[in-house]
């Protein structure tokens, strides 16, 4: 082999390792072929009457139901199952999204069980509009059944252990959230 070849092959290596670096894919749904992996927990664990289901469809997950006030209910959400994601060195997930113009939570879960902390942050979609939100992991709220908690550490890479969609805030009706992928990204990715 020519030297020339080398330098070109040198630098296509180096920058596959670097892509690799960049994005930490978690969920790609066009290559998912089963959701159960996920678990819905709607507001009927505490007496309400929310609901929602998850569906992988079209190369895309579908997130949707139906959100009621009634018996103090008022949220559905769905989470992956406990796994390890590796997600040192990245300081952010970004999802992509068409969404029906309601504030949605992007979850995330440190603890494997089922009833622990959740650190969650809010983001708006645009109705019928694919967007991309870029959501800093300093910026997550660790909550406990919808309650901020002093004390907890910052949300921490390396200890994510399921990651999840939630809506609620008096968001009574019918709603849609289609997810396409959800990464993890460091502080140098766009």
């Amino acid at each position: 082999m020519k030297p020339t070849f080398l330098l070109p092959m040198l630098f296509l290596l180096t920058m596959n390792t670097f892509a690799a670096d960049i994005e930490k894919p978690l969920f790609d749904f066009s290559k998912e072929i089963s959701s159960s992996v996920w678990q819905v927990v709607n507001d009927d664990v505490m007496g309400g009457i929310s609901t929602s289901r998850f569906e992988l469809t079209d190369g895309l997950a579908v997130f949707r139901g139906v959100v009621s006030l009634e018996n103090f209910g008022g949220f559905a959400s769905v989470r992956s199952l406990p796994a390890h994601h590796d997600l040192g060195g990245s300081d952010a997930f970004v999802i992509r999204v068409r969404g029906d113009g309601r504030r949605y939570k992007l979850t995330a879960r440190t603890d494997p069980s089922f009833d622990s902390a959740v650190y969650q942050l809010s983001f708006a979609t645009k109705q019928g509009e694919w967007e991309e939100h870029r959501l800093p992991f300093r910026d997550f709220v660790p909550t406990f059944r919808g309650r901020v908690l002093s004390g907890e550490p910052p949300l921490d890479a390396g200890k994510i252990a399921s990651v999840g969609f939630l809506i609620a805030e008096r968001q009574a009706g019918p709603f849609r959230l289609e997810i396409a992928w959800i990464k993890a990204v460091p502080s140098a990715s766009p």
